[in-house]
């Protein structure tokens, strides 16, 4: 039997199913099986703390850490409490819930903000940063940082993606790009378009600081230009700081998105701002139209908004972030030990801020290598960590820290080789792909895959 079929019987044929069911296989592409090398858990049954066990009862030291949406640690206690002392009165009503004037009141203390409005997702929260600048400003024009991978679902920003299908050209028009760190190119932007850009939309951070001011610059060439700036912190807000990235950069926003860690795995997300931008989807008089900011049914759940008190009351009473940043350069100092030890330092290298890592595979001729990326996902998996990043949470300790450092290192040592022999003798099945693609690849030898690794008697 393959390593397939022994390891991950239950995935595959959960895989299976998945793919007849679900388009994707799964309900964020992120997740995807084709993002993962064949010897991967293809799903997970529970987690706790720093930990996930999947179907087949495999056990993993985890550092996706559901997309960096959970920051305390998986079933963290606290909230899980939080949860369960609401949900036996119901979850949602006719009529606002009085958690949902607490949940903002919490937020606000934290977040330099006038006011804000929660929903469920990231992309619903800048979306409707991008509605409140187009009504505010009467333009049509948006322009978003093309060195940051994501800021949502929706037309405006997957139409400058290559995965348009399906999104109008004239859609695609109205959203425009700049670089990060590159003032120049935000200057170009407004020469270009004078009197039409109604945002810039960007992440605080990547994982570098902004050089020269760059984000002041930023915003004084929007004020200039009467445009809003709108600052993504789905990923930095609750890593670099408790008041988020722009606390710690020293700058007030016009309209602001937060999310993924905000609940600790729950879905609530949150789009806040100056009051003279976000009174347009309110009640308030205003010579203005309204605008239809965000209405969804689900918005405001009890127990989501119940799990974001805890959570934001954790990130403000406890050393949260201080651990984040401190396991996180314990993570980059170890690997970078055994990556100069076993010759790959400049192959493979730990990147971004100590509190949300990542790292770069790099083939024989220093290129970007899914392939690599692949093999080294494969043998970590194997040493018992699941690392599609190097999200550290709260509940990631020294001996899951030291663990990790292991894995990593008898991993690169396979990394060594391959470098040396090439990868086919190390890697199982085809390279892992990336998200943003214009077709798929590789779909007839995934099949043939699948049909040689089922196996009939396994009962989930």
């Amino acid at each position: 039997m393959s390593e397939q079929s022994t390891r991950f019987q239950k995935s595959v044929l959960l895989q299976e199913r998945a793919r007849e069911l679900i388009p994707g296989g799964c309900h964020t592409y992120a997740k995807g099986e084709d993002q993962y090398p064949v010897l991967a858990p293809g799903f997970i049954e529970r987690g706790s703390g720093c930990h996930v066990w999947d179907v087949d009862g495999n056990r993993y030291i985890e550092f996706g850490m559901g997309n960096r949406a959970v920051g305390l640690g998986h079933a963290y206690p606290a909230v899980v409490r939080a949860v369960e002392s609401v949900l036996g009165g119901g979850c949602n009503f006719t009529r606002p819930a009085k958690i949902e004037v607490e949940c903002a009141e919490t937020f606000l203390e934290l977040i330099d903000a006038d006011m804000v409005k929660f929903c469920k997702d990231g992309s619903d929260a800048t979306s409707g940063a991008v509605r409140l600048a187009r009504a505010y400003t009467g333009r049509d024009l948006v322009a978003c940082c093309a060195d940051h991978p994501f800021f949502s679902t929706d037309d405006w920003f997957i139409g400058t993606t290559p995965m348009n299908s399906g999104i109008p050209e004239a859609v695609r028009k109205l959203t425009v790009t700049f670089r990060y760190n590159d003032i120049t190119s935000v200057k170009e932007l407004f020469d270009m378009h004078p009197g039409k850009l109604a945002a810039l939309i960007l992440e605080p951070s990547r994982g570098d600081d902004p050089r020269d001011g760059f984000l002041h610059e930023v915003q004084r060439l929007c004020r200039e230009n009467g445009a809003l700036l709108i600052l993504d912190e789905m990923i930095t807000g609750f890593r670099w700081n408790t008041g988020g990235a722009q606390k710690l950069y020293g700058i007030k926003p016009d309209l602001t998105a937060f999310g993924k860690a905000l609940g600790n795995g729950f879905s609530v997300s949150a789009l806040a701002g100056k009051r003279k931008y976000m009174r347009l989807g309110g009640l308030d008089y205003t010579d203005r139209p309204r605008v239809f900011l965000l209405s969804t049914t689900h918005g405001a759940e009890t127990h989501a908004l119940a799990a974001a008190i805890a959570t934001m009351r954790i990130y403000r009473d406890e050393p949260v972030i201080s651990h984040l940043h401190r396991q996180g350069e314990k993570l980059r100092e170890g690997i970078a030990e055994a990556a100069r030890r076993h010759g790959v330092d400049g192959h493979f290298k730990v990147v971004g801020r100590s509190s949300c890592l990542a790292f770069a595979t790099l083939d024989r001729n220093g290129h970007p290598s899914q392939t690599y990326r692949t093999l080294f996902l494969q043998e970590t998996i194997r040493r018992g960590v699941l690392m599609p990043s190097l999200v550290v949470s709260y509940a990631h300790d020294d001996e899951a820290v030291s663990q990790t450092i292991e894995a990593v290192d008898g991993a690169l040592a396979v990394y060594a080789q391959a470098l040396e022999s090439g990868t086919d003798r190390f890697l199982v099945g085809r390279p892992s792909q990336v998200v943003f693609r214009r077709y798929n690849q590789g779909a007839e030898q995934a099949k043939i895959l699948t049909a040689i690794t089922r196996i009939p008697d396994v009962r989930l």
